[in-house]
């Protein structure tokens, strides 16, 4: 394989904001006197699509709103916050994608968040044009778990599935990414450290031991 791209999930993976995705949920359920404490709603909804999310909760305590609604207003508070307060980096995550990027290696942003919730972060930062691509879930018909989002990063860098390398944090990113072929490397956090990894071509503590694997095969 002549590795030419990496392509990295965003959210627990480049940037701790599981517990910003939390907060709004909860914020959001309180009118409907419903409230999660935080180990329990990050470990059955991380990585999971916003939507399913939603359609799960309102299905279970049988809220007065639509899963559509409830989504559409999840989508707009995440991105409202994090216009003003950004999430901290993963650690190593900055000095990684620093070092990815000097080493001449194309690099995809492939995410399950919507577009008003990703570019807030990437545009904060300021590492938005570091990517040659970004994709969200607003791009594909399929999002995540799906491998479609995977596959436009693919033909958007016009290359191969075997000449790329994913990094994941939940099942959901590791499913999508083995659907479109993609060699997929998980990094979980402490939200998903019991997650099923079975697909993943390997498992890495954190960002820095997957950069010096990826050094190996440069």
């Amino acid at each position: 394989m002549t590795l030419k791209a990496v392509l990295f999930d965003m959210d627990g993976t480049l940037v701790d904001s599981e517990s910003v995705h939390f907060n709004i949920w909860n914020d959001l359920l309180a009118p409907f006197g419903v409230q999660y404490d935080e180990a329990t709603f990050c470990k059955r909804f991380s990585g999971r699509p916003t939507f399913e999310a939603a359609k799960e909760v309102v299905e279970s305590y049988g809220l007065s709103i639509n899963p559509e609604q409830l989504t559409d207003d999840k989508y707009a508070a995440f991105g409202h916050f994090v216009s003003t307060h950004l999430p901290a980096y993963m650690p190593c995550a900055r000095e990684v994608l620093e070092q990815v990027k000097a080493s001449g290696l194309k690099m995809a942003l492939v995410t399950g968040s919507a577009k008003n919730e990703a570019y807030p972060i990437l545009k904060g930062y300021g590492i938005f044009d570091w990517f040659d691509c970004v994709v969200t879930k607003d791009d594909v018909n399929n999002p995540k778990p799906a491998g479609d989002p995977y596959q436009l990063a693919l033909d958007t860098l016009n290359i191969t599935a075997n000449e790329a390398v994913a990094v994941e944090d939940t099942y959901t990113g590791v499913t999508a990414a083995s659907n479109a072929g993609v060699a997929v490397y998980a990094i979980p956090n402490h939200f998903t450290l019991e997650h099923d990894f079975s697909k993943a071509a390997g498992v890495f503590a954190d960002l820095n031991e997957f950069f010096k694997w990826l050094e190996t095969k440069l």
